[in-house]
């Protein structure tokens, strides 16, 4: 009993579990507009399974295919998947499980989700590939939980609506802009190891900047979501706030680098949460 939850424990750690609150807010803030309320028990199951089976997915593969470079990272070598905790066969087994449990999530949701379930897969795996080539690795990961609003909005309506875009390229460009941020920690392992990185290459002030820029786009791109999916009083509260949180981050991280960790789980983790009880509020006021 004790190996097992010890295995468990290692699982948690290899995948860090507890980040899945960056995703899960915005399925269920797409699936509560596309519903204009309660959307049901059934789906409310079925998105937290999707959600939960995609991240672990990505999470599992993302540290199968970087064990080579993260046992050279002092930051990442006492992970599970480097120290021997986890071997390679139970990462694949695990990484295979989830998609195959994705797709399964996505067959009892509709024919939609089915038909997009591969591609999703497909995308969020990319992530992986990216930083060894290209400088938008950054962005490709801001796509893939982008994915979760996308996923939400056809679980409840078969189709993908104008606002879930919107409110997807805001947390493309969100997920992004603190992503750019967590990546100062390595600016200079990735340079020695030829990562593709934008701190590596472009420098810590233009990585900023950039972050900043992203982070503006983020908040844009939420109002419109907020305008075209008609919402109202507590969805731009929801909006007003977020921008808040936004520049609290920056201050954290300007202040002191020291402060990332901070700046990147917990701000970035309250204001997912924050954003959909707001929501709930907006919508279910209306009822």
């Amino acid at each position: 009993m004790n190996k097992l939850k010890q295995k468990l424990n290692d699982f948690n750690e290899l995948v860090m579990f507890k980040h899945s609150i960056f995703s899960l807010p915005f399925i269920f803030i797409a699936m509560i507009v596309a519903a204009n309320g309660w959307f049901g028990i059934k789906l409310f199951v079925l998105g937290i399974l999707a959600a939960l089976t995609a991240r672990n997915f990505a999470m599992g593969f993302n540290r199968y295919m970087d064990r080579d470079i993260d046992a050279l990272n002092p930051r990442t070598i006492n992970r599970p998947n480097v120290d021997g905790r986890i071997s390679s066969s139970q990462m694949l087994l695990f990484t295979i499980g989830n998609a195959l449990g994705f797709i399964l999530v996505a067959y009892f949701v509709n024919d939609l989700a089915l038909i997009l379930s591969l591609p999703i897969l497909f995308v969020i795996g990319s992530y992986s590939y990216f930083k060894r080539f290209s400088y938008l690795a950054h962005v490709i990961l801001g796509v893939s939980l982008a994915l979760a609003p996308i996923a939400g909005v056809v679980a409840v309506s078969e189709t993908i609506t104008f606002w879930s875009v919107l409110l997807s390229i805001g947390v493309m460009f969100w997920v992004a802009g603190f992503d750019l941020l967590y990546s100062l920690q390595d600016i200079e392992v990735d340079k020695q190891l030829g990562l593709h990185s934008i701190p590596s290459k472009f420098g810590v002030e233009k990585t900023m900047m950039l972050s900043k820029i992203f982070h503006a786009l983020t908040v844009v791109f939420w109002l419109l979501f907020v305008i075209f999916s008609g919402s109202s009083y507590f969805a731009y509260l929801a909006v007003l706030i977020s921008a808040l949180m936004l520049s609290y981050e920056h201050y954290l991280v300007n202040k002191d680098f020291k402060k990332i960790d901070k700046a990147f789980f917990t701000v970035n983790g309250y204001l997912g949460i924050i954003f959909l009880i707001l929501i709930i509020i907006d919508k279910f006021s209306k009822i």
